[in-house]
């Protein structure tokens, strides 16, 4: 491996945990309390988003299956031919965009506002379409991508993971989640066996 190659490795642990040290300042405690309020009242939560946001949306959507939180990746294709009936007037949709302006989510914007769902925008951008008609603005802070064209989505997929996380534990805290309503849930893997011994 070249010497070049190897000093990556430390690079990219230093630019995310720097990024994540100055995003939590980022964050507006009042509307990441009215994003937990909605997602605590919903019955059903819709996460969408394209390429690297759209696989952060897959994880946000288990998190909160996982605290029995009914959610589902709605994929942007999907979601204009038929997929977004899934959500009901009062349901949460989560959006994920950096630039808050990607043109395959403002349709499902549009679907959202006309059915009544609100909105949660995860975005850099809070003068973007996305985050302008958002009922909660969750705002990322990126210092740049760990490769070094600062083109790939790591650093910010990772930021919008651990707001993610954030999110979940939070509504753990809110709703009364249990960790015996888990282990009823997830029997299996490792977890389940820990979860079954307590």
């Amino acid at each position: 491996m070249k010497r070049e190659s190897l000093k990556c490795l430390k690079e990219a642990f230093e630019i995310e945990a720097d990024c994540l040290r100055r995003s939590v300042e980022a964050i507006d405690e009042e509307q990441f309390s009215k994003a937990v309020e909605l997602l605590a009242g919903a019955q059903r939560i819709g996460a969408s988003g394209c390429g690297h946001s759209g696989i952060a949306c897959r994880h946000f959507a288990h998190l909160m299956c996982c605290i029995e939180r009914p959610a589902r990746f709605l994929s942007p294709s999907e979601a204009v031919h038929g997929a977004s009936g899934f959500l009901q007037k009062d349901d949460v949709m989560l959006f994920v965009s950096r630039g808050g302006k990607t043109e395959e989510l403002l349709p499902i914007l549009d679907i959202c506002k006309k059915k009544g769902v609100r909105v949660i925008t995860v975005t850099e951008n809070p003068d973007s379409p996305l985050a302008r008609e958002a009922d909660a603005v969750l705002k990322e802070y990126i210092t740049r991508e760990t490769d070094k064209y600062n083109s790939q989505g790591t650093t910010s997929t990772t930021v919008s993971c651990v707001l993610f996380h954030a999110l979940q534990a939070a509504l753990i805290e809110e709703t009364g989640f249990q960790n015996q309503q888990f282990a009823l849930i997830h029997p299996g893997g490792a977890v389940g066996e820990r979860l079954h011994s307590l």
